[in-house]
């Protein structure tokens, strides 16, 4: 039972089939084994994009930082939501790579509108030299609360970006979730709708480590690939992260591991909806949702060993009936068992 992250689950089998096809004989270091060039082609039928270069790295916030330091000077702002993982959960990485470009907040909700981009956009630029220059706009896509922005909502955010001649970067960890939440292709949900760069997320649905970041403007290639030597980030056993991202993007299985996590939390949230008690609070569009249990369910539930994140208050003391806030994430590995389970203990 556990619903703490999608960055906690089992690699997928096939993916570790991959690997270990990819750990026979020899191959070209830093990016230039074969496998690789699989993947490109791979990665680019998929968008639609038959010139963009495709780069992987082996963490999420790698491809998030060392993507925008490509698209923006230190000088520049980059835009994003308050949730915006770029903005919570990356210790700085994105000003650190870009030499110092700063981020400024959009709004204060889960997810940008285009008022608000545009109000944020407008407020800057105005003290000449003393200010920061408008840089681009970064989308996280499913959101860090739960959302999955529709296809009118991303054009509706690039489209004021790019009045302003901003870039636009999507922030894909999830990307597949998202992507199988609307039911559309990746590249109407990427440069169709107005996106220059895209991390393409394979760690938390099923890899042992990799994402890939796509840029569909080759002008950006040489820029990326410097900046991720400098950075740490060229891997000389290459192929490694070529093997799980092959194994990811064959026969659909990125798409099938999401479509699993987000029915598993659908089925979860659908069986804690019938418990008295439980509210949701947030949006629960692909595989996470915030929500409240009484303090005497997530005390049966940390019995049992269940782990997930209770965001608030002391589970052992207290008022049973108190409800604390939690956050539960659906992996592609959950079991139907595993969720009945769970639920069981949830309503005692």
């Amino acid at each position: 039972m556990f619903y703490a992250s999608d960055n906690s689950s089992a690699v997928h089998p096939a993916i570790m089939d991959a690997l270990a096809r990819a750990n026979d004989g020899y191959a070209m270091p830093y990016g230039a084994d074969t496998i690789m060039d699989e993947v490109r082609d791979t990665i680019r039928e998929i968008f639609e994009a038959p010139e963009a270069v495709v780069y992987l790295v082996s963490t999420g916030t790698a491809a998030n930082a060392l993507a925008l330091a490509t698209m923006c000077q230190p000088f520049e702002t980059v835009f994003c939501s308050p949730t915006a993982h770029i903005h919570e959960d990356e210790c700085n990485a994105p000003e650190f790579y870009s030499g110092g470009a700063k981020l400024t907040i959009v709004g204060t909700d889960d997810k940008m509108t285009p008022e608000a981009l545009d109000a944020a956009i407008a407020a800057e630029e105005t003290r000449g030299v003393h200010g920061p220059q408008r840089g681009p706009v970064s989308v996280t896509q499913v959101t860090e609360r739960g959302g999955v922005y529709s296809l009118a909502e991303l054009q509706a955010l690039t489209k004021t970006a790019k009045g302003y001649g901003l870039a636009c970067h999507l922030d894909g960890a999830r990307f597949a979730n998202a992507q199988v939440a609307l039911g559309c292709t990746a590249a109407e949900m990427s440069w169709k709708a107005g996106f220059d760069a895209v991390s393409f997320g394979g760690t938390k649905n099923g890899c042992m480590g990799v994402e890939a970041v796509v840029f569909f403007d080759p002008a950006k290639a040489w820029e990326f690939e410097l900046r991720r030597k400098r950075g740490g980030h060229l891997f000389s056993k290459h192929r490694y992260l070529s093997a799980q991202m092959q194994g990811y993007l064959a026969d659909g299985l990125w798409l099938d591991s999401a479509k699993q996590a987000n029915a598993n939390a659908a089925a979860l949230l659908a069986g804690l909806q019938k418990i008295e008690g439980f509210s949701l609070t947030s949006d629960a569009d692909a595989n996470l949702f915030f929500a409240t249990l009484p303090r005497a369910a997530h005390q049966r539930l940390a019995k049992a060993g269940a782990q997930y994140y209770v965001l608030d208050g002391d589970v052992e003391k207290g008022d049973p009936d108190e409800p604390l806030p939690c956050r539960l994430v659906s992996s592609w590995s959950i079991t139907e068992a595993q969720i009945s389970e769970f639920l069981a203990l949830a309503k005692g």
